[in-house]
């Protein structure tokens, strides 16, 4: 399949290709999304110690992120924005889900403990997306491009922190700081910036995978690799419903329902960029329909996610630029994705074979990562027409947000709920931004 350089699509959003480019172009947004699906499942796993819990947990995020991403472009009951939208467990949850896990693993809790919390409050965190689908274009007068782009910012600011911890070896690791590891670490990270420069669409596209592959074979020679365990993994992996049990706690429950918020206006920007590289109407009643659909299928397929034991799911950005580079919009492509991500997320041995990423290696890759989530708010605060009163804004949430995570101890004689929501820099640099967006009028501020 050629590159697509026009502006003309090869095949439209209700064309059949044949199997040959529906299955190659399938191939094209899973290699695109594969590693961003599995990521998050591999730093929660290995920052709250889940271990052998693992390559079932991988196994599961695929598996819901293929029949998400089928919800999506089948729509059924109305449900879905029709259109190629790969859904992908969401890296924005991933601050709050580590503090939810922090809050059960503090209350003596082991490994099933955790995900069963983890699970509880995403599961119904989900219902607050999919009741805000329906009034989409009323929420935009709150969680405003501004707030939006600061709580993006605060999210890849903070996870900055678990990528360069995991590239110097890991959480409470013995040889962390190890030149070995920095070293490592610093490969992936160069290697994935040289490829990322390349000419060649398809190598950009495959940038931080290929890094991946050369910081594993570099630790292979280096024998920080070993599949001994794999003879341990069952054969196949079949989905149980709430494998881990159910519980709930407030102090999870509000700073994972912030992020549901947030996310529900990042998923509309997603689906119009998806409706513009389709070549599909953004105004109207069809795009409405779309874009409430869309969100709804979200907040539907991380309810979903929940209940088969995986974290919260989203629309990925990333694969809007791989349907402007093969020039296919078409939606019948979508259940091929769906289809190898629910054929990939059967073998638990992927899963396995994936836990074994030596932590530097995955920290040289999450860091650019993480960096680019950041990157992605600021560009977002950079389209705003930036006046005194948003400066204000951002200076007191990007202060309060972040400022948390950087003195320890600050609030450790307030209550613990108290210091569970607003010990993460999520809920406190939103909630600063959403309340003062509000209760500071226009014109309040003078230019």
């Amino acid at each position: 399949m050629s590159t697509q350089h026009s502006n003309d699509l090869i095949y439209s959003l209700d064309s059949k290709p044949g199997v040959l480019e529906s299955g190659f172009a399938a191939l094209q947004h899973v290699l695109a999304s594969f590693i961003g699906i599995i990521t998050p499942t591999l730093i929660i796993g290995g920052v709250l110690g889940l271990g052998e819990h693992v390559p079932y947990l991988i196994s599961m995020a695929l598996m819901v992120s293929g029949v998400g991403t089928i919800i999506q472009a089948k729509r059924p009951l109305g449900m879905g924005a029709g259109m190629i939208c790969v859904q992908g467990t969401s890296f924005a949850f991933l601050s709050s889900v580590l503090a939810a896990g922090f809050i059960a693993k503090g209350q003596g809790g082991g490994p099933e403990e955790i995900l069963s919390l983890i699970f509880g409050v995403c599961m119904l965190g989900a219902f607050i997306e999919i009741f805000l689908s329906q009034f989409i274009h009323k929420l935009k007068r709150v969680i405003t491009p501004l707030v939006t782009g600061i709580v993006i910012t605060i999210i890849g600011a903070s996870l900055i922190k678990v990528g360069m911890t995991d590239l110097a070896g890991g959480f409470k690791a013995k040889d962390f700081g190890a030149p070995a590891n920095l070293m490592l670490g610093g490969i992936v990270l160069v290697s994935i910036i040289a490829l990322n420069r390349s000419s060649n669409s398809w190598i950009r596209l495959s940038s931080i995978v290929i890094g991946l592959v050369i910081g594993m074979i570099i630790a292979g020679f280096m024998g920080k690799v070993s599949f001994a365990h794999l003879g341990s993994l069952s054969a196949i992996s079949l989905p149980v419903p709430f494998k881990y049990g159910f519980s709930f706690d407030w102090s999870a429950f509000l700073p994972i329902a912030l992020i549901y918020m947030i996310t529900a206006i990042e998923s509309t920007g997603d689906i119009t960029a998806n409706c513009m590289v389709s070549k599909q109407p953004i105004a109207g009643e069809e795009y409405i329909s779309r874009v409430r659909g869309g969100v709804f299928a979200d907040g539907f397929n991380s309810f979903l996610a929940a209940v088969f034991n995986t974290f919260p799911n989203t629309t990925f950005s990333q694969n809007n630029g791989v349907i402007q580079l093969t020039g296919v919009a078409s939606k019948h492509v979508a259940l091929y994705i769906g289809g190898i991500l629910i054929l990939l997320g059967l073998f638990p041995m992927i899963g396995g074979v994936l836990q074994q990423i030596p932590k530097p290696v995955l920290g040289g890759a999450t860091l650019v990562m993480f960096g680019t989530v950041a990157a992605a708010g600021i560009k977002i605060i950079a389209s705003e027409h930036l006046d005194r009163r948003k400066l204000l804004i951002m200076a007191v949430a990007f202060g309060m947000g972040l400022g948390v995570t950087m003195t320890p101890g600050l609030l450790d004689q307030l209550p613990k709920m108290v210091q569970s929501v607003f010990g993460s820099p999520i809920t406190t640099g939103g909630l600063a931004a959403i309340i003062l967006s509000l209760v500071l009028p226009e014109e309040s501020i003078d230019e």
